[in-house]
């Protein structure tokens, strides 16, 4: 079975960095579109970031030239590099997979898009 676990969350102050990570398991890792999405309490889940195993990234609006996707292929491990962190950055973020089959012409930021989600690790950006 597919298993996600997130890491790297914390509280850090605005302006700061945080490096968030996912590792995988229990799939062909290098075959799967990953993504990064965040969420707060009674708020949609949004997408953040996502990566193609051909090496195609998508950010959203809020996030371009702050935050950087990339996978370790070695380490069965996608990364996120969090940098100029700001207070509406605050939630709790979560990485997704789902196999290359369904995300032709990706990848997407959009969760639907995504099967396999972690546990979620939270994101704190305190002024």
């Amino acid at each position: 079975a597919v298993h996600l676990v997130a890491s790297g969350g914390g509280s850090v102050q605005a302006g700061g960095s945080l490096r968030l990570s996912c590792v995988g398991s229990g799939y062909p890792y290098s075959n799967y579109c990953m993504g990064w999405f965040r969420q707060n309490p009674g708020q949609e889940r949004e997408g953040v970031a996502g990566i193609h195993p051909d090496g195609g990234t998508i950010y959203a609006n809020s996030v371009k030239g702050r935050f950087n996707i990339s996978q370790d292929y070695a380490r069965n491990t996608l990364h996120l590099q969090m940098n100029s962190l700001r207070p509406e950055d605050t939630a709790m973020y979560f990485c997704a997979a789902v196999s290359r089959a369904y995300c032709s012409g990706g990848p997407y930021l959009k969760p639907s898009t995504y099967v396999h989600w972690g546990q979620g690790t939270q994101v704190t950006v305190i002024t």
